[in-house]
């Protein structure tokens, strides 16, 4: 019966990814199909993977993106892209420095000013990103297949999630605000005495954005969308670590027929084109991903330069509460979800586990051999479920923080160490009888350790949880929907899911209270921050 259901449910998302893909991904659904029949091995699955996709999309572009054209970086400075597998160099990438920002803030100010862009009206901009959601789909198997192979999270959706996943995500949060893109109006406004009153929703002008490894391709799309829906232009840096998807995207911007300038693509680092943008004077807003300082460095040099419009989604240490009515083998599922998907390196994972004293022992238990049974390994093996780390430094954070979580006396019940001699693959790992006070409670780890906590009643846990500067996001699991609803409204976090977890849909606004952000993506509440609103009042008679 597993058989049959697992077979059934890869038909399905392969079917998904071949609907308007090219004969490349069909090939992979056979390949993929196959290997859940049991008529290929796994070496030879994996082989046959990486020989359609992995080579077929061979990196397509390592130079800057500015005004649709591929260039050289004006210094002439590359850097080295690193495949975490395998901890080779893909390849070398070109950097932009500050010089390269100021060409890609030009052009993007141009194009704001262009009637090649400004004219095409809201019905333009649906009809652009609509087909930059098409070519997504039609590239899927090769971008799908980059992603893997620069960030190392798993390529199939099959044990859940996967690159495909990503990708899926990413070709709904752009029909999403294509669809927003002809919608964005004003209002009429009652004033007092003969005067007449409406407002103008405009787009705020050129921004800049700077998007993190951990989720390039959702990532790009979560800020592009808005972006261009609402009219601005955009120069967009990505991360130093997982430039190649981005780079491919650009070429898929450039073919769907975006106006030059409208999105540059830069590759670099944050303390030079990262900070080049936020200090920009000729940008109006930036929008970043990251960790709570960088977040606060760059708060500061918007102040120290021309006071541009600031967004943040930031750090996390995200509780979930499993009350003692829960179904422990659920929980234990949603937890594993929580807090191991993308090899653990989500802002939202739920590090901070709060587990019931009455189930406490069992939910461990089930816990640590859930993790344990976890297949760790190649990306492009159909039965991976979690893949290496980003990078080597990335990988050393996360086994510091599980050496001090064994130093400050909790219980190591899984995991805690390396997998293999090559790449960075670290196992999963779940501490028990953590305390509030434990570094390993209170710090974001960002990889695949799960820190599991007891606790005996509601008003307690509501305040254990709430005690962190951080606010992203928390669970709830329960079958009673008075606890649910209470917990809801009394944790401070930008989500709660109750009985599920990572529910990305791009329609529920997402962003965090305190040290975890400013400001809202995805949703309408996404366009907000990319629109000025103005008021035009005139006499009535």
């Amino acid at each position: 019966t597993i058989h049959r259901q697992s077979t059934s449910m890869l038909s399905k998302h392969s079917a998904l990814l071949c609907r308007r893909a090219p004969a490349s991904a069909a090939a992979l659904r056979l390949s993929l199909l196959s290997i859940a029949h049991g008529q290929r091995s796994t070496h030879t699955a994996r082989q046959s993977v990486k020989e359609l996709f992995v080579n077929k999309a061979q990196v397509k572009e390592t130079k800057l993106f500015i005004n649709n054209e591929f260039v050289n970086s004006i210094s002439g400075k590359t850097f080295p892209v690193i495949n975490p597998a395998t901890e080779e160099v893909i390849c070398e990438v070109q950097e932009a420095l500050q010089a390269d920002v100021d060409v890609a803030v030009k052009a993007a100010n141009v194009a704001f000013e262009s009637s090649k862009w400004r004219d095409i009206g809201g019905t333009g901009r649906r009809d652009l990103l609509n087909k930059l959601a098409d070519l997504f789909e039609k590239h899927s198997a090769e971008l799908a297949a980059l992603e893997s192979l620069n960030n190392g999270k798993p390529y199939s959706q099959t044990n859940g999630y996967g690159s495909e996943t990503d990708l899926q995500l990413s070709v709904k949060c752009l029909r999403y605000y294509a669809g927003w893109a002809d919608k964005i109006q004003g209002k009429t406004v009652p004033l007092e005495g003969n005067f007449f009153c409406y407002t103008l929703h405009e787009a705020i002008g050129p921004v800049g954005q700077i998007i993190p490894w951990n989720f390039p391709l959702l990532m790009l799309a979560w800020k592009l969308g808005p972006a261009l829906a609402a009219g601005c232009t955009v120069v967009m840096k990505t991360s130093e670590k997982t430039p190649l998807s981005a780079l491919y995207v650009a070429h898929l911007i450039r073919e769907a027929g975006f106006p030059p300038g409208v999105v540059n693509i830069l590759s670099g680092y944050g303390h030079t084109a990262g900070q080049a943008i936020a200090r920009h004077m000729d940008l109006v807003k930036v929008a970043f991903t990251g960790s709570t300082g960088v977040g606060k460095q760059l708060l500061k040099y918007a102040a120290e330069s021309n006071l541009k419009r600031v967004t943040l989604e930031l750090g996390g240490k995200s509780p979930l509460i499993v009350l003692e009515d829960a179904d422990v083998e659920e929980a234990v599922n949603i937890a594993q979800v929580g807090l191991f998907l993308n090899q653990g390196q989500c802002c939202v994972a739920s590090s901070r586990l709060f587990v019931h004293e009455k189930v406490y022992d069992k939910f461990v238990a089930l816990s640590a051999a859930k993790a344990a049974a976890r297949v760790v390994g190649d990306p492009f093996d159909a039965k991976t479920q979690q893949g290496p780390q980003v990078d080597g430094i990335q990988f050393n954070k996360i086994l510091g923080m599980i050496e001090k979580g064994k130093s400050e006396g909790a219980r190591l019940v899984a995991g805690g160490s390396r997998v293999g001699n090559k790449g960075f693959f670290i196992a999963p790992t779940i501490f028990a009888d953590v305390k509030d006070d434990m570094t390993i409670a209170r710090e974001e780890i960002f990889g695949p350790v799960m820190s599991i906590l007891k606790f005996s009643s509601l008003d307690e846990v509501v305040q254990r949880a709430n005690a962190s500067p951080y606010g992203l996001a928390a669970g709830v699991v329960t079958k009673n929907i008075g606890h649910a609803l209470r917990l809801s409204r009394e944790l401070r976090a930008g989500t709660v899911w109750v009985n599920t977890y990572d529910n990305f849909d791009a329609a529920a606004p997402f962003g965090g209270y305190k040290e975890s952000g400013w400001g809202r993506e995805k949703g309408e509440n996404g366009l907000d921050s990319y629109l000025e609103v103005k008021s035009v009042i005139m006499p009535s008679q």
